[in-house]
């Protein structure tokens, strides 16, 4: 089963609850709005007297969600919505008056209804702009990325964004072509490495597919920065025995998640990370198919 189109449905709800532990009276942080759906069940075990900061970088999606949280009965005094990216958390705690939060979420992943929206450019399913930019406002789209970039870069990029196995090949053949739909780069992609390597299986040509719009996007929207900038921002930003959970999509973000709650927990900034991923159960990934590369961690700051 898959998601229905434009609608959310949000990863590990009840994970995420148990490792946050967020109760009554407590300041939350949701570092990636999306949908609202984590948000919601937060703030629903803040109350009374609870309160939670949300920040979105996507502008459409952003007043959408901050509505249906109005809608669902929580007013300006239990959650407000900042538009701002994650590596801006400090920032956006001090316009909000909060010193330290007891509860910080960030999910990674792209938004339901960013994936299911052709205008946005995040999938290959549907024909659409070759955007992929979280604030379509302003910055370069993934088809000027492209075509700005020398063949080298882009070999590079597909390596470290998406550990593409194929990126040298990948990266000429859009050199060559500067596909500016969707379309367009899932057939270039498909029908080049095809003709390249015939008895390449298909769900490989598949997979390379994925990796070639995934390294893209983070390179569009600077998500490994961004991502580095909240990690680091994090012991500041959490309130001594404060609780964070991570959930990444791919294995650049989550590497980046584990050293540094690993090196915080060996500084002792952190009492205790997780030892391990937490991943969906079997029966979420059958009923969702986008939570089956979900990957959670959490940390808790030391009492001090």
């Amino acid at each position: 089963m898959d998601t229905p189109p434009n609608s959310h449905r949000p990863i590990m709800v009840a994970e995420v609850l148990q490792h946050l532990r967020p109760a009554a009276g407590e300041v939350a942080v949701d570092c990636t709005l999306g949908g609202g759906g984590h948000a919601l069940a937060i703030l629903e075990r803040l109350q009374p007297g609870g309160r939670l900061v949300a920040l979105d970088v996507d502008p459409i999606e952003l007043p959408r969600t901050e509505a249906r949280l109005r809608e669902a009965g929580f007013d300006r005094g239990a959650v407000v919505a900042h538009h701002a990216n994650f590596s801006a958390l400090p920032q956006t705690l001090a316009t909000a008056g909060v010193d330290a939060a007891d509860v910080i979420l960030a999910d990674l992943g792209v938004s339901s209804m960013q994936h299911d929206s052709p205008e946005r450019g995040f999938s290959f399913r549907s024909v659409g702009p070759l955007d992929m930019r979280m604030d379509p406002s302003h910055g370069e789209t993934a088809a000027q990325l492209i075509a700005r970039l020398d063949e080298e870069s882009l070999m590079t990029l597909l390596t470290t964004n998406a550990d593409e196995p194929h990126a040298a090949l990948i990266a000429g053949i859009l050199k060559r072509e500067l596909p500016d739909t969707t379309h367009a780069l899932t057939r270039l992609v498909r029908i080049g490495l095809t003709a390249a390597h015939p008895d390449l299986p298909k769900a490989d040509v598949k997979m390379s597919v994925r990796r070639t719009l995934q390294a893209l996007r983070i390179a569009v929207n600077d998500e490994f920065a961004a991502l580095e900038g909240l990690l680091d921002a994090l012991p500041q930003c959490l309130a001594p025995g404060g609780r964070v959970v991570m959930m990444t999509f791919h294995s650049g973000e989550d590497r980046r998640v584990k050293k540094a709650f690993q090196a915080g927990l060996r500084a002792g900034i952190y009492s205790s990370v997780a030892d391990q991923v937490v991943r969906s159960t079997k029966e979420e990934t059958f009923a969702n198919r986008r939570a089956s590369s979900a990957k959670l961690r959490w940390a808790v700051r030391a009492q001090r």
